[in-house]
């Protein structure tokens, strides 16, 4: 029998694996620990796009070191590192090491989750973390759901099932959803031919909650149009403000206008394994489908999400067999007849691991502390002058702005719209953008369990220093182009 490539994995090939992943975690190890409080290299997008454009694919380095060497200079040395605590811009959170231990066999056994005979025993370790989730939701044995990339997916195929509870035409069809809500609700009605008008915006409360007087009102409306209600999306934690709408209200006038109730927990889903703040959820068992992101509030490395369905039934909507993968007459449990992917890797690993050696209750103290941080540095942000937080936290993101004297609206939003680039720039924090109602505002997304609350407020004072330095003028800053001059 001739030996195996060099390169593939292999029995004879295990001592060059072993040495190139040992070599590469020595790597990443190395990089970790240079970061040194800062969470990026502030590379511009023309600078990635040269250093990256430069490599000659055709034309191999041949060593491993050799590639690491090139890594570094064209991603690691200016890579966003999520675990330092001025890194607050988006939803990436630092990830737990158990996870991380199961990316090896993940990627090294390679299985494909779609069909039994290409994954055997995980099909049953998904399926088996699927009805976990879905206890501590609070629904039935009748439940089921599947491993997702993300929330953007979860959301297209939980509307896509709610479409095919339905009869009525298609032009006549409406998604209710609160103004604050995912974007993916949009996308997810374009894919599915429904168009932009089918997704009815719902106003928000004082809170950024959906209003269920409001939500009332537009379900009236629609149906005295001859619309008919599809589905009703509410969300447990809004990007911005972390808003959990009013689930049991929202539930009721679902159900009162037979609408599928689903519940985008993308981002509060982690509140599920939380000692002290799982009320926040209630209702969620109301649902007819909900999405979760692992990778989010649980500490999952990217992609490591989840449909999740009341009744398992409903999941016959995307099912579609095929004679050479999953025919019908198939022995196996099949997956595939559950997703809308067909080869699909086994991410569910990865909070198994996590479960297996931290348990449930440890994720669920990360994301307590992670949001008595949110609770600690807004308290201190509004009772600060010139600070304007534009609504109490309710999961960890915070969103407020720089009002310095002498600045109109619209001069405050370029002024802290310019200080968000420069931070960027200069790699020393990482703060998000947003409006609301009309008016920029900056955000603070706070994943990081270990974080202090002095870390946190060092932002804010970067932000206010770097503020000043924009507005003292180019000339005493180096302020990069041209962005004062925005401000005058």
């Amino acid at each position: 029998m001739p030996a195996p490539r060099q390169h593939l994995f292999h029995p004879a090939n295990a001592g060059a694996y072993r040495e190139a992943v040992g070599a590469a975690v020595d790597h990443l190890v190395a990089h970790l620990a240079a970061t040194a409080g800062r969470p990026s290299g502030g590379v511009s997008p023309r600078e990635a796009a040269q250093r990256v454009a430069a490599v000659d694919l055709d034309r191999p380095l041949g060593t491993g070191p050799d590639a690491l060497a090139e890594l570094s200079r064209l991603w690691l040395d200016d890579a966003i590192w999520f675990h330092e605590p001025t890194a607050a811009a988006h939803l990436n959170c630092p990830v737990v090491i158990p996870a991380l231990a199961a990316e090896v066999f993940v990627s090294g056994v390679n299985a494909s989750l779609d069909t039994f005979d290409q994954s055997a025993g995980a099909t049953f370790i998904e399926r088996h973390l699927v009805d976990w989730t879905t206890a501590r939701i609070g629904w039935g044995p009748g439940a089921d759901g599947i491993f997702t990339t993300g929330g953007t997916q979860s959301n297209l195929q939980a509307l896509l099932l709610a479409r095919g509870q339905q009869v009525a035409p298609v032009d006549r069809l409406r998604i209710f959803a609160s103004a604050d809500g995912h974007f993916s609700v949009q996308k997810a009605a374009r894919v599915l031919g429904l168009g932009d008008a089918a997704v009815v915006p719902v106003a928000v409360d004082h809170a950024r909650r959906m209003d269920p007087t409001a939500l009332a009102s537009a379900l009236a409306d629609a149906v005295a149009s001859g619309e008919v209600p599809m589905a009703v999306v509410a969300t447990a934690g809004t990007t911005d403000f972390g808003a959990i709408d009013p689930l049991p209200e929202v539930a009721a006038l679902a159900r009162a206008y037979g609408a599928w109730f689903h519940v985008d927990a993308a981002y509060g889903g982690g509140l599920l394994v939380s000692a002290r703040r799982r009320d926040r959820l209630d209702g969620i068992e109301l649902s007819d489908s909900v999405a979760i992101d692992y990778h989010k509030t649980w500490f999952q490395p990217v992609s490591c999400s989840a449909l999740l369905v009341r009744d398992g039934a409903t999941l016959g909507h995307v099912t579609w067999h095929a004679a050479y993968l999953n025919p019908k007459d198939s022995a196996h449990p099949n997956q595939v007849d559950k997703s809308l992917q067909t080869t699909r890797r086994f991410e569910a690993l990865k909070l198994w691991m996590t479960l297996r050696v931290m348990g449930a209750d440890a994720i669920g103290e990360h994301l307590d502390a992670v949001i008595d941080l949110a609770d600690a540095v807004a308290a201190e942000l509004t009772a600060m002058p010139e600070i304007d937080v534009a609504a109490a936290p309710q999961l960890s993101t915070i969103v407020f702005r720089w009002c310095p004297p002498g600045l109109d609206d619209d001069e405050v939003g370029r002024l802290n719209a310019a200080v968000r680039a420069e931070l960027f720039d200069s790699g020393r924090a990482l703060v998000a953008a947003t409006r609301v109602d009309g008016r920029s505002y900056l955000k603070l997304t706070l994943l990081n369990p270990v974080a202090t609350v002095d870390d946190v407020l060092g932002v804010v004072a970067l932000v206010r220093a770097t503020g000043r330095r924009l507005l003292a003028g180019p000339a005493e800053t180096g302020a990069r182009d041209g962005r004062v001059a925005v401000l005058r």
